[in-house]
Parts: structure tokens; sequence; C-alpha cells
């Protein structure tokens, strides 16, 4: 008779170079799994898909931190580092109806199919000038030079930050990325600087509105929804928050995946050649495909039970925190076929990428938008990209909740813009 293999290690370096073994081993032996998180927090981890899609809808579970059973020094560990200090804890990841639901109305006017449809020559602008900046080179840093800023970008015109103003913006974002997993107090000062100054913001737009997200968080402030000016900070904060990082670790990852896999990353450029309906059906199961195999975010985002419940056949006691992770739900034999192997052309996926519930990404269509945008134009325009150091010099940022790349050093044959 075989000995169980012990319970693998969790959250080291060389889990956060390939969980998926890990995870897998949790799925089989301890699906619902409590654990001490490098925080000192102790928590539940759900890792089957089953149970994942059950704890996301879950009413029982509630995102308000203020459920957490720990005592009073243990609840700063479970939220964006440095959100409490700087008094931004009423945004649409801590709340429950019926507050979630009436600002989840008020910012889903900005995040419709339509106006991200509308949205996408800008998208396509600012990828062609990202790459335009560094092809003459023949080698690039994609996550720095063009996954992250892309995003911040994109969501600083979407919330009616001035141009001028936009490369402070990616330099306190760029604090928040880099300190991750790092000294919490460097995450904790660039939150308080893009509080102060989306504040400020919101007082500029008062006399001049505009078409942005901002102007729309103050018209509907101002015409009867009681959107609390703390309201309206806390709000642009978390959709520049999750709309930047999700989309970085989308196109990192996602070029990674296609780099590491020669067959999958030729059928998806050659139909971008060809172009047409094909191309774009490809693109669109490609992105999914992505977002399941290796996607942005690793573990949703905390929950903690406001009464007794089983989840998964464990007894979860009140105040305790639920992490579910959303990478293993979506490596879940039994749900996905294969799910190891990377297939762009995958029908059959429902995966969790995004979350489910009434808390699913807000933001999806835009970082689905995003996402496309950025790789067929990667792979249209540097059809040789490969990368630049072996794959076991590549390093992932530390952290709890993404799942990301520190750096993607590339090369390619040069190219003078088009």
């Amino acid at each position: 008779m075989h000995a169980q293999k012990p319970t693998p290690e969790l959250f080291g370096w060389e889990f956060a170079a390939d969980p998926y073994p890990a995870y897998a081993w949790l799925r089989q032996h301890s699906p619902v799994h409590r654990t001490t998180l490098p925080s000192g927090v102790e928590a539940w981890l759900v890792t089957r898909y089953a149970d994942a899609r059950q704890a996301l809808a879950d009413q029982r579970l509630s995102k308000n931190p203020g459920h957490h059973s720990e005592q009073a020094h243990g609840k700063g560990k479970v939220g964006i580092p440095g959100e409490r200090s700087a008094n931004l804890m009423t945004h649409l990841l801590n709340i429950d109806p019926p507050d979630h639901t009436r600002l989840r109305r008020l910012v889903s006017k900005a995040f419709t199919p339509r106006r991200v449809a509308e949205f996408e020559p800008r998208v396509q602008e600012l990828t062609d000038g990202l790459i335009d900046a560094f092809a003459s080179r023949g080698a690039a840093d994609l996550i720095h030079e063009f996954a992250f800023p892309l995003p911040i970008y994109a969501i600083c015109d979407m919330l009616g930050v001035p141009a001028e103003d936009q490369d402070d913006f990616r330099e306190w974002a760029g604090l928040m990325i880099r300190h991750g997993g790092g000294p919490r107090g460097g995450v904790g000062r660039s939150v308080k600087k893009i509080r102060g100054y989306l504040q400020d913001l919101i007082h500029r737009k008062r006399d001049n509105l505009g078409d942005d997200l901002i102007s729309g968080l103050i018209r509907a402030s101002d015409h009867g929804e009681h959107l609390s000016e703390n309201e309206a900070a806390a709000m642009a904060f978390i959709i520049l928050f999750a709309g930047f990082e999700t989309t970085i670790n989308l196109i990192g990852n996602g070029t990674l995946a296609l780099l590491r896999d020669p067959g999958q990353r030729g059928r998806l450029q050659d139909a971008l050649a060809t172009g047409g309906a094909e191309a774009d059906a490809l693109l669109d199961t490609a992105v999914e495909e992505l977002l399941r195999y290796d996607g942005p975010v690793e573990l949703a985002t905390w929950r903690f039970a406001t009464e007794p419940l089983t989840l998964g056949g464990q007894r979860v006691g009140t105040g305790e925190p639920v992490l579910v992770v959303l990478a293993s739900a979506n490596r879940d034999p039994e749900k996905f076929d294969r799910p190891d192997v990377l297939d762009l052309d995958r029908r059959e996926n429902q995966h969790l990428g995004y979350g489910h519930g009434i808390h699913y990404c807000l933001g999806a269509p835009l970082a689905r938008l995003e996402g496309k945008v950025a790789l067929s134009t990667l792979l249209r325009r540097l059809p040789d990209l490969e990368l630049a150091v072996e794959e076991d010099q590549l390093r992932w940022r530390g952290g709890l909740i993404m799942r990301g790349l520190r750096q993607l050093p590339v090369r390619f044959t040069a190219v003078t813009n088009a």
C-alpha cells in the first residue's frame, strides 16, 4: 500500500511558480482545506469547481470584513493593503446587498457591452502606441512596457483622469504592484495618494461634468441615488485597482502560455493572419481558455461566514474566512476535459476566472476587450516573439489574490513602426 503524500507546501516561491500540482492534491485529498496564510490569518481554501461555484453564490458568505471572527489586530490583513487606513472600505468587493445592489447598478452603466465596444478604437490606439515604443529595439519586458501601462491608461481614460495626470497614476499603481507581497507600507502610501487624488478630482469635476465614469458617479449622487463622496472615491479606487491588475495578468500569463505552446500559438497566429469571422471566433475562445488555464485571479476575494455552514463536507464556523481558489476550480477534471491542456478551441468552458454570482467581475467585458486587442496585436506585429530568458528564471509576484509575473523579457525581430 502506498503512503499518502504529505500535504504540499503552500504559498512558497516554488508554489507561486506552479501552484497547480498542489491544487490537484487538495482537490483529491482535502477539497475544503483549513490553512494558515502567510499573514497568520486562518482560512478555508475551496478547491473543487462545484464547491467553488456554490460558495461564490452563497449569501451566507459575506464580503464585509466586519464579519471576520478574528480580533481587531487581524482585521487589517484580510482586504486590499492600505484600504482600511485610507478609509476606502465602502466599495463593491467589501459590501453585501442592498448597498452592493445599489452601487453596482450605478457603476454597471459604464461597462455595458455598447460602452465597452465604443472604447475599442482607443484600446487599439494605446496598444499600437506601446508596441511602437519598443518594436525597433527587438527586445522588451512585456510586463512593464506593455501589459502594465495599457490597462492603466485605458482605465484612466474611462474614469476621466486628465491626460496630464495619468503618468502620476501610473507611478502610484506601479508602487501597488511592486510592493505586492513586499513591505505593506508602500502599498498603503500609494493607496492614500490615489485616494487623495480621486477626492480632489471629484471636487474639480463637479463644475465640469463630462461623459466619463467619475462624472457619472457625481451625477448619480446629485440626483438622489445617495452616493456619498466617500463611496464615489472608493468606487473609483476599486475600478482602478480591479481594472488594471487583472488585465496586466491576463496579458502576461496569456502571452507566456502561448509562448510555451507553439502549436496553439501557431494556430491562433495563422487564423489572425487570415482574418475574418474564423479569426474573431478563435480569438474569443482563446481568451476564455487563457482565463481558465492560467487566469489573472488565483483566489476570489475574501468571504466570511455569517452563520455556521457546511461546504464540501467541512463545517465552517461563524466569522471564519473562506477563500475560493479559482485557479484550482478552473483545472478540476470533474468539470473540464483534459484540464491541464491548453486548448484554444475549447467550447465547453464555464470557467470561474471572473467569479460567479452577484460579485461576478463588473469589468470583465473591458478586460476581455483589452486582452483580445493586446494579444492579437502582439502576435500580428511581432510574429516571431519568444522568451528572452529560461523559463526557470521567470519570477511570479508574491501576494494572495492575484497571479502574475514580475517581468516577461522577450525578443523578436526588430521592426520599424508602421
